[in-house]
């Protein structure tokens, strides 16, 4: 009989709600809620949360009802995020709060949405969709009576702000850094220039886990990529192999949950036994130890880096540059140019309040809020406006 799982005591360097830097705006403690699962509430309840539900993640939302959008791979990588911290005795509800909130500041289209914006925001300070995160929880946010955005902790801001890693190579460089982080004024007390939190870490490789291994999901049940064809990738193609001998005769589409399940579960096992390599060597005594390191505390072992380089080739290769994805990829691209180009040409075309805020066609804080404008909506109402504005026929 296998071990039974138990919870592992809370690790030094876990982050501690009771130890939280803190709000920008002062408030009043909850009484039923730690710090930072009311930070996790407050991202479920706000509107930009509720529009990934209708935002792509790799396949248009609208294409088919099974595929991905970001909402379900949010709360995709906030299952695995939460695992993950509990295993290593950090703090659940952190990890989980950054893993929902970590695509909020994406636009419509995914990265072919964002490559559009950015193209059209050169001369306006440019678009990041990292940076658009931050500013849908400290300014786009109108929730609350008393102050913009969501009034989030030190802990979320700075785990959202360096989902990647350090935004910065040193203290105070302010030139590094996207115009949504420098248009923070508590830019500085972020920290920018260290690694985030361990559940931020943490967060971040549980994207990496979910986006990768559940677009091998999406790709083989679009028909874009087929199961021969993972049979060529070390470590995909032998569990694959494996559930094949297990299952003599599975259905195809049991047979992929099972590989996929069974992928997802390799990967977090590597992160969690490199981490506890990490963590042997480095023993850091708290959270502030873990943003001191040079490198991150939080990672996989070389010889996993090797499939996970020969997976993200492949999906690049054969899916995320497939013709249909290609074909899809470049209508998307031309919704967003054009909707960009009518708005910041022509401002009177946004409703109010909008429109009074601008300062004129291609005025600097025109293109700022038709970016923002255009970046918060979804794909199907991207599409929608494109017809009423643009054309009379269906565009994708």
């Amino acid at each position: 009989m296998s071990k039974r799982f138990t919870i592992p005591p809370r690790a030094s360097f876990a982050s501690n709600p009771a130890h939280s830097r803190g709000r920008l705006y002062p408030q009043a403690p909850s009484t039923t809620r730690t710090c930072f699962q009311r930070d996790r509430d407050r991202v479920i309840h706000c509107t930009a949360f509720r529009r990934l539900k209708h935002k792509t993640q790799v396949f248009v939302a609208h294409a088919d009802d099974y595929y991905r959008t970001r909402l379900t791979h949010s709360l995709e990588v906030a299952q695995i995020a939460r695992s993950i911290a509990r295993v290593l005795g950090l703090d659940e509800d952190l990890a989980e709060t950054l893993a929902l909130a970590h695509d909020l500041g994406h636009p419509p289209f995914g990265h072919a949405g964002e490559d559009v914006l950015d193209e059209a925001m050169k001369g306006f300070d440019g678009f990041d969709h990292n940076a658009q995160t931050l500013r849908i929880m400290t300014q786009m946010e109108h929730v609350y009576p008393t102050f913009d955005g969501l009034n989030l902790t030190w802990e979320t801001l700075e785990g959202v702000a360096k989902h990647n890693g350090p935004v910065c190579a040193s203290k105070g460089d302010e030139k590094a850094l996207p115009w949504a982080f420098r248009a923070f004024e508590g830019w500085e007390w972020l920290e920018a220039h260290t690694y985030a939190g361990p559940e931020a870490q943490v967060a971040a490789l549980a994207d990496d886990i979910a986006y990768n291994n559940h677009d091998i999901d999406d790709g083989l049940r679009a028909g874009i990529i087929s199961v021969e064809q993972l049979m060529e990738l070390p470590l995909v193609g032998q569990t694959f192999e494996a559930v094949r001998a297990d299952y003599p005769g599975l259905a195809r589409g049991r047979m992929i949950s099972e590989a996929v399940r069974r992928l997802i579960g390799l990967w977090v096992d590597d992160l969690l036994a490199e981490t506890r390599t990490r963590i042997a060597a480095a023993k850091p005594q708290s959270a502030d130890d873990v943003r001191a390191m040079d490198t991150p505390l939080v990672g996989f072992s070389k010889a996993m880096l090797v499939n996970i380089d020969a997976l993200r080739g492949f999906l690049r290769k054969k899916m995320y540059r497939h013709y249909t994805v290609n074909r899809t990829r470049k209508k998307a691209r031309r919704v967003v140019r054009e909707l960009f180009e009518a708005f910041i040409t022509d401002p009177g075309l946004l409703a109010d309040p909008l429109a009074a805020q601008c300062d004129g066609p291609r005025g600097y804080k025109t293109a700022r809020i038709v970016c923002d404008h255009i970046a918060s909506m979804t794909d199907t109402y991207a599409l929608d406006e494109y017809r009423r504005l643009l054309s009379m026929d269906d565009t994708l």
